[in-house]
């Protein structure tokens, strides 16, 4: 009788751990570098936001804020959250 038992719940195991490995792992490790990313950002960083905005971090506020230059003399505030990418100079 239990034999049969984990015989039943075994494909349930089995699409468990494909689900794990294939897609939680991996966004769970997105999520940590962008974390880790948007807490290492500083003044003078050239970044692209969420909305395709492209700009030089001028102040970071707070934990929340950054204050954005996406033209001369023009600043924008942004979520810190919502930057996606930091642009390495070459």
């Amino acid at each position: 009788m239990e034999n049969g038992f984990l015989i039943q719940i075994a494909p349930l195991v089995l699409i468990f751990a494909v689900f794990y490995f294939l897609l939680i792992r991996p966004q769970q490790k997105k999520m940590k570098d962008h974390r880790a990313m948007v807490e290492a950002l500083s003044k003078g960083d050239k970044v692209i936001t969420a909305g395709g905005l492209m700009g030089k971090i001028t102040k970071i506020e707070d934990e929340k804020i950054a204050l954005v230059e996406i033209s001369e003399n023009v600043n924008v505030k942004v979520v810190r959250s919502t930057i996606t990418e930091v642009i390495k100079n070459k």
